[in-house]
């Protein structure tokens, strides 16, 4: 994910330019090497060729029928099916690999004797980047004839479950994101607020959501490369067979990692947070940091074994640069989260920890922009595949989102320099303030708390451990009681006679009267406890400071949640290399246009002797109605005659045709027909029919563009 981060800094004069200008240059590396291009690279596996071709009418039937993929694919014994025209199974088995050395090839034999008619030849299989594929076409023997055979319109990996297993990657990634980037905040920003449970709770749910994710994902990879049903989730036999591929072993893999990251997340939230000895804490930050980067660094390396980054160009350089991308989100966006919640749940986030924030979100933003360019040539590599692909067209969405955010990463930049100087200017007047460095509070990081944060900790202590931080009122709510309700009442009254109208927590003691009756001391002191929450809420919302950082981090987060959508859904999309990849490799191929006609040039080979040649022929003027047509054969030496040339016209978009046209011999190796009625306009499939003796006929197949 190609993400920026606003950098939070105490020199507002000369950071955006320095941001600035290093954006620039990124993105004109990105623009030089998308124009550069480069060789061509896999990732989810397509069908390239295949024998005999899509739409090819073949004298007699063939021994087996072969399939050339872009990339290696993994296939079982029903991965090429090839059904007669009643629906029956033409073919003899399980297929096998052809490749030898060369294009990735696999073929299915056919039965002898197979009679004429058109054939449909359906496969399905899971590419090296572990999303499946799927296709079907059709090609006839001696004739074509109706089939009963219908070609599906569904891809594999579709439907119910595919929304599915979309959901859970999406929460997958959602999940490692606040688990990684929530405990980084917490280590390198704001150590003590392992100690706060709205913190605590963040990244204790980024590990539940990630697990279960990653389960939810390992049921569902039957199913998902498979047969598409539900039910099939809970197929043992299947999930044996997950198990023994490589993306089984990479959502195994990434359970064993979580395993031990419950118990990282225990230690920081436990151990750690209690810690109160300075240099025991730092000790423990340090074995804390090391083995919870190696825990970060190993699941996302799960993601990089099995999906784009594991095959393709360069996979040796892309799956590091892949760890390293995904790491470098996880940094950002869940200490975006992390902050997200300090501001509005917890009462005494400090701007040091904020600006260190910043710093660890602009080294993100470097790490982000540079392997983002790299990863955007590998899998786009040329302006056509970026505009003119599904894949190109979502990175573009994903640039525009990251632009937006940087917009409002502006605006949280401004807003935390004045959070800053203000909080600098009450320390220099106070006397007390960060130590150097942008470190912790004079004291080092388990040193003694501030004014402000030692009266937040005794209104803790008048409150219930377990109730929920609201920040965007500083205080914490107390279980239930209405501050607005309770104000004006007779308990009120009672409250306040009884503290003294006391501006700070325990400033007065429960009368001696209710310390009598425990109960109503209780009630006494939650009710104590309200009325300071209500103090305290009137300077929250006083400090604009505060809130214009809350406001606008709130929107980066809500882009950042629809940014981590469209990359969920870039992942699960075929790459512009590969999609460009295979248009060029199919031979249906759309035609030129020029001057209102279509002109074609078509080489044939019937496989008999003299039966090679070229088909030229013009169509015009190429719209909808009458339209006339004129066509060549030429052999090596020239005009070439043969007996019969056919053409058909298939809108399939429509469902319309095939048309048939049957051209009038004007002259030796040249063909007309007149007033040929094209309904609409439209991409149409032409067929030419050439058959140069009894038994040698082929014909070849073009896309065009009519109308």
């Amino acid at each position: 994910m190609t993400a920026t981060a606003p950098h939070f800094g105490p020199s507002p004069t000369r950071r955006p330019l320095t941001a600035a200008a290093l954006l620039a240059v990124l993105i004109s590396l990105l623009f030089g090497m998308v124009l550069a291009g480069a060789s061509p690279a896999s990732a989810h596996a397509a069908l390239t060729g295949s024998d005999p071709q899509d739409g090819a009418v073949v004298a007699t039937a063939p021994e087996e029928v072969a399939l050339t993929f872009s990339e290696q694919i993994a296939v079982s014994d029903d991965s090429i099916r090839v059904l007669d025209p009643s629906g029956e199974r033409a073919d003899t088995g399980a297929p096998r690999e052809l490749t030898d050395g060369g294009p990735v090839r696999y073929g299915v034999a056919l039965h002898s004797g197979l009679p004429d008619g058109t054939y449909t030849v359906a496969w399905q299989a899971v590419s090296a980047d572990s999303h499946p594929v799927s296709g079907a076409f059709t090609f006839s023997i001696g004739a074509p004839s109706d089939t009963t055979v219908a070609l599906p319109s569904d891809k594999a990996g579709g439907g119910l479950v595919g929304t599915l297993y979309g959901i859970a990657r999406y929460a997958a990634y959602a999940g490692f994101i606040l688990l990684a980037g929530g405990s980084a905040f917490v280590l390198a920003c704001w150590r003590r607020g392992a100690g706060e449970r709205p913190l605590q709770r963040l990244v204790v749910r980024g590990w539940i959501t990630l697990t279960a994710a990653t389960l939810v994902m390992l049921l569902l990879r039957t199913p998902y490369t498979g047969s598409g049903k539900l039910a099939d989730a809970f197929d043992l036999d299947g999930l044996q067979a997950v198990l023994d591929t490589k993306p089984g072993a990479a959502l195994v893999s990434r359970l064993l990692l979580l395993g031990a990251s419950a118990l990282f997340v225990a230690v920081l939230f436990g151990a750690y947070a209690k810690r109160e000895d300075e240099k025991e804490k730092q000790d423990l930050t340090f074995g804390l940091t090391v083995g919870g980067a190696v825990l970060a660094i190993g699941i996302a390396g799960t993601w990089a074994l099995a999906e784009h980054a594991s095959t393709g160009l360069q996979p040796g350089i892309a799956m590091p640069v892949d760890v390293a991308h995904l790491l470098a989100v996880a940094a950002w966006l869940g200490g975006l989260a992390a902050l997200l919640v300090a501001l509005y749940r917890t009462p005494h986030i400090t701007a040091g920890a904020v600006r260190r924030f910043s710093r660890v979100a602009f080294g993100s933003v470097v790490v982000l922009a540079a392997t983002g360019l790299y990863q955007s040539w590998r899998q786009v590599g040329s302006w056509s595949a970026l505009t003119g692909t599904w894949y190109g067209q979502l990175l573009l969405v994903k640039v525009g989102l990251v632009a937006a955010i940087l917009a409002v990463a502006w605006f949280s930049r401004r807003w935390t320099g004045r959070l800053v100087d203000g909080a600098e200017r009450s320390a220099s007047v106070s006397g007390e303030g960060e130590g150097p460095g942008g470190s912790e509070p004079s004291g080092g990081p388990a040193g003694p708390a501030g004014p402000d944060e030692r009266a937040s900790a005794d209104t803790a202590a008048d409150t219930s451990v377990d109730t929920p931080v609201d920040a965007s009122v500083g205080t914490r709510s107390t279980g239930g009681t209405d501050v607005a309700a309770l104000a004006g009442t007779a308990e009120a009254t009672e409250v306040t006679e009884a503290v003294g109208a006391a501006d700070v927590p325990g400033a007065a003691e429960v009368p001696a009267a209710a310390a009598s009756d425990p109960e109503r001391a209780a009630q006494l002191a939650r009710q104590r406890a309200a009325l300071t929450a209500t103090r305290n809420k009137r300077v929250r919302d006083a400090d604009t400071e505060r809130s214009g950082l809350r406001r606008s981090v709130l929107i980066e987060a809500g882009i950042a949640v629809v940014l981590l959508a469209v990359t969920t859904v870039l992942t699960n999309t075929e790459p512009g290399r590969t999609e460009e990849e295979a248009a060029r490799g199919n031979t249906a191929a759309t035609a030129p246009v020029a001057g209102g006609q279509v002109n074609l040039s078509l080489p044939f080979d019937t496989g008999g002797q003299n039966g090679k040649g070229t088909v030229r022929l013009d169509l015009s003027p190429a719209g909808s109605g009458a339209n006339d047509v004129h066509l060549w054969i030429d052999g090596p030496d020239g005009p070439m005659d043969v007996p019969e040339v056919k053409l058909a016209f298939t809108l399939e978009s429509k469902d319309i045709g095939p048309l048939p046209v049957v051209p009038d011999r004007l002259a030796p190796g040249h063909w007309t027909a007149s007033d040929v009625q094209i309904p609409m306009a439209g991409d149409w499939k032409l067929a030419v029919t050439v058959r140069t003796s009894d038994i040698d006929q082929t014909t070849i197949d073009e896309n065009v563009k009519i109308g």
